[in-house]
């Protein structure tokens, strides 16, 4: 591991707003601070945001710089990059604004029955080979319920079309209400604060031509949830390599 993420994992084991749990004192004891994160922590009663698989967490401290009357909780297991929005938020006094760092596996380790309002899954790998690793596949509709408000609500932002299209194809088939659904977010006259904010990787494909993709959708309780049986084209352009990516994306 080089210094620089020595150095980072060093300063966020000291941020009183980051959350490392191990996982063996999580099967232990539990996370104390489950069911009581408005009160323990956030100081008051607002809604409870996620935003899963935050990366740089460019999401979690727009929106809680956008929403001050929300709490806002970014959620990775890879703290360097954790690292970029943890150390934003504490220096500008985000008192809305935590992270958690952890599994998404495990999210209901860590809160309450109801104690979540919405999720944010911004640019995930789009998991094309396993449906049971997609963050919108109905494995982890099951988990987010778990956690979620009677009307809690999901938002998919996403560059990948095949990613969107099984979601799409999900949220049909198990008859979630549809809040907003576009397949090319920033000419379809949508777009405004809420979802302009641009993170890391957005801004690459957005560099290289690809349009980006947004639904948000009510997760209802259903007794029991159903995949999609749906064939659908792989994103060819994710077949290259982080280098080539990254190469192709610097030449713009």
């Amino acid at each position: 591991m080089g210094k620089n993420k020595l150095a980072k994992f060093g300063e966020m084991a000291e941020f009183p707003h980051v959350f490392q749990y191990p996982f063996q004192k999580l099967k232990e004891d539990g996370f104390p601070m489950k069911g009581h994160w408005n009160r323990d922590f956030f100081k008051n009663e607002n809604p409870i945001v996620l935003e899963l698989g935050c990366g740089k967490g460019e999401y979690t401290t727009g929106l809680g710089a956008l929403f001050p009357d929300k709490n806002f909780i970014g959620v990775d297991i890879k703290g360097a990059r954790m690292w970029t929005g943890a150390k934003e938020s504490l220096e500008k006094g985000m008192g809305n604004v935590a992270f958690l760092r952890t599994n998404i596996e495990l999210i209901a380790h860590f809160f309450a029955p109801g104690e979540v309002s919405e999720i944010w899954i911004t640019f995930p790998d789009p998991q094309m080979k396993k449906v049971n690793k997609r963050l919108t596949s109905t494995r982890f509709m099951k988990l987010y319920r778990e956690i979620l408000t009677t009307e809690g609500i999901i938002h998919l932002k996403t560059d990948s079309n095949f990613l969107y299209t099984y979601t799409c194809a999900m949220v049909s088939a198990n008859g979630y209400k549809v809040l907003v659904n576009t397949d090319d977010l920033y000419h379809s006259g949508l777009t405004d604060k809420l979802l302009s904010i641009t993170t890391y990787y957005e801004q690459q494909w957005l560099d290289r031509g690809i349009t980006i993709k947004y639904i948000s959708f009510v997760c209802e309780e259903r007794e029991s949830l159903v995949e999609p049986d749906i064939e659908i084209e792989m994103d060819s352009y994710r077949s290259f390599n982080r280098s080539k990516r990254s190469a192709l994306a610097s030449s713009k």
